[in-house]
């Protein structure tokens, strides 16, 4: 399979491409896979040079991957990715940071940047990412496309270099929202109940949103209530957005240290703007401070998921702005990454699916809305989403 990527999505070398491993759902469609997952005989370079040097190729695929091949898809290749996925931006000083097709004059989301590119550039059909505080929402909103993180836990992590375990999960990429869903037919368990409830409109989500962005969406909200009737505005975090933020933080970089501290001690690897950063952070973290983010998680939990057990669904932008300029100083940098995971942590947190639908521009850049369902309730969010594309004049 000859594709010539002009956006830099793929990593550079060889392809790793792998055929179907039998027909089925995904026949005939091609899929890529962010470079944090295993492919047999090949070295899963975790975005970073040192990883990929004191790394072995891997023994065994990666179950995912398998189940995607199992079911027709067709292995295009690995896709870049932030080092260690430690990064909102897509940024990659090693191997070249990804151009995003929808503005190419912006950064492409991270850390899952080269699936989105990939899919947005139309190198693939879709591709699989992985989200811990925002990986596959924020570049599927960064990029114009559909995008998933499932329920904590619906689908196996094995066979995937962890960032906060607790956190992380995969999920992945389309250009429609019917091929978003028939990826989960593959992928997902069976639902539970379906998110046939009332929309609830996150006030403080849409507060911390740029005004160009609240008043770009609001539109599609409208629409969407004709789905529902009229959304219901609740104050989900009255703490603030910037209290949830700290939590997360602090509970992310407590697990990613306990991941991979011993690796970076060891080994004391390279790396680029803002990563080595947050691991000396990650290093340093008060245990105490940990202790009572994850008291405040549960807390978050016990608040949020009873809300949603009757299938109510939450909608809010995905990202309070456009993708930021390649040229944004790093402090400029920092500020959006805190202003975007105090709203990406309330589906981090809770364990709850997020689905991001690609419906408008700010701009001349992409941004998302967000539906968000409870937890497991995967596949009746996922036709919400094909619903929701129909009215909104998005791609069925």
């Amino acid at each position: 399979m000859d594709i010539a990527d002009d956006v830099g999505a793929f990593l550079p070398g060889p392809r790793f491409e792998h055929p179907p491993l039998a027909s089925g759902r995904l026949s005939g469609l091609t899929f890529a896979v962010k470079d944090l997952f295993d492919i047999a005989g090949a070295v899963t370079t975790f975005g970073n040079p040192d990883w990929a040097r004191t790394h072995k190729p891997a023994s065994a695929t990666a179950p995912i991957v398998s189940t995607l091949l199992q079911a027709g898809g067709h292995l295009a290749g690995k896709t870049k990715t932030v080092e260690l996925a430690y990064g909102l931006t897509g940024e990659n000083v090693w191997y070249g940071t990804p151009i995003n097709p929808a503005a190419p004059d912006r950064f492409p989301g991270g850390s899952s940047c080269g699936s989105a590119a990939a899919v947005a550039a139309q190198l693939v059909d879709f591709a699989l990412g992985s989200d811990t505080g925002g990986s596959v929402r924020i570049p599927a909103s960064y990029c114009g496309l559909f995008g998933i993180r499932p329920s904590a836990g619906a689908i196996s992590l094995a066979g995937a270099c962890p960032l906060a375990p607790s956190l992380d999960t995969p999920g992945w990429f389309a250009r429609s929202a019917s091929l978003l869903t028939a990826v989960g037919d593959v992928l997902l368990p069976a639902n539970r109940q379906g998110a046939d409830g009332p929309l609830l409109r996150v006030e403080e989500a849409w507060v911390n949103a740029q005004p160009e962005v609240a008043d770009t969406l609001r539109p599609a909200l409208e629409k969407l209530e004709q789905l529902r009737g009229r959304a219901v505005g609740i104050r989900l975090v009255p703490e603030g957005l910037s209290t949830l933020y700290k939590h997360f933080r602090v509970v992310q970089a407590e697990e990613a240290w306990a991941a991979l501290g011993a690796w970076v001690e060891t080994v004391t690897p390279s790396f680029g703007p803002g990563v080595a950063e947050r691991f000396a952070a990650a290093r340093t973290t008060n245990p105490a401070d940990a202790g009572i983010g994850r008291g405040y998680r549960r807390m978050l939990q016990a608040r949020v998921r009873p809300i949603l057990a009757g299938g109510a669904v939450l909608v809010y932008p995905t990202s309070p702005c456009p993708a930021p300029l390649l040229t944004s100083r790093q402090a400029e940098q920092d500020a959006v990454r805190e202003a975007t995971m105090g709203v990406t942590a309330i589906a981090g947190f809770c364990g709850l699916p997020e689905v991001t639908l690609p419906v408008a521009v700010v701009g001349g850049a992409p941004v998302g809305l967000s539906l968000v369902a409870g937890q497991g309730q995967d596949r009746a969010l996922l036709a919400l989403a094909c619903d929701a594309a129909a009215i909104l004049g998005l791609p069925v």
